[in-house]
């Protein structure tokens, strides 16, 4: 089977700053019982995913491109960038702000049953 990408539009995403775009590599309606999500994320300039957790997931971060502050639970915000990987268990808070007024950040995203 082949499919395409959807895409979805964000503002203020999870409570963030600015815009992001995401690009659904398995539609929303298809996913398995121990996927949920498989996207690509672009935080466009100077825009952020809001501090958030997951909780009987964990989400693993693939840094594609840009550049962009991680924070995981109350750690101090690491600078992230090309096939940098942040890696989120479950329960964990965490966030990703993208610093940059011009570039954008590019993530690939998986959300997967702990």
């Amino acid at each position: 089977m082949v499919t395409k990408t959807v895409h979805e539009h964000r503002e203020a995403m999870r409570g963030g700053k600015g815009s992001a775009e995401m690009y659904h590599v398995i539609p929303k309606d298809s996913s398995s019982d121990t996927v949920r999500l498989i996207a690509e994320i672009v935080l466009n300039p100077l825009s952020s995913i809001g501090k958030h957790q997951h909780v009987g997931e964990t989400e693993p971060f693939y840094i594609l491109s840009g550049e962009g502050l991680f924070t995981v639970n109350d750690e101090q915000g690491v600078k992230v960038g090309p096939g940098d990987v942040c890696l989120m268990n479950s329960g964990d808070w965490h966030t990703i702000e993208n610093l940059s007024a011009t570039q954008e950040l590019h993530i690939m995203a998986v959300i997967y049953k702990a």
